[in-house]
């Protein structure tokens, strides 16, 4: 079945199951992909699609920092929440191992040295982890290898 699809059918169950969060998030999810399709006058696939929802994660992550600061424990159980049912249609994460390889690999690859090669060793590294890291997260890991 396709993303959208998906959506569709996971929004019409929460509508029956009267799960508001998940409702909220997937109603939020496919308002942003009719928004780009609009926008650009296309139509999405799934690996596009893909996109925008790790957009709305990396929004709900970049959220749940700033409510953590501000110690809104309302927002930041809240917004828990919609990172769950975010992470659902998200591939399988790598685990900070798993990017550790990849980023020493690349810096191999890359025969980086310094902190100068940083953005030499990103170029080559964020298309082989789009979609399935962090980019703060890889950004972290590769700064601690090159020091």
């Amino acid at each position: 079945m396709a993303l959208k699809e998906q959506l569709l059918a996971d929004l019409k169950a929460s509508m029956k199951a009267k799960d508001t969060v998940k409702k909220s998030t997937v109603t939020m999810i496919r308002a942003a992909i009719l928004q780009v399709e609009k926008d650009n006058k296309v139509e999405l696939g799934d690996a596009e699609i893909q996109e925008i929802i790790a957009k709305q994660m990396k929004q709900r992550r970049d959220a749940l920092d700033e409510f953590k600061k501000a110690e809104r424990d309302d927002l930041i159980a809240q917004t828990e929440a919609e990172m769950r049912v975010i992470e659902a249609y998200l591939p399988k994460q790598l685990t900070q191992e798993e990017i550790e390889a990849i980023v020493d690999e690349t810096i191999k690859e890359t025969g980086a040295e310094s902190a100068k090669d940083m953005g030499k060793i990103m170029g080559a590294l964020m298309p082989k982890v789009k979609g399935l890291a962090d980019g703060k997260l890889v950004n972290q890991i590769v700064r601690e290898k090159l020091q």
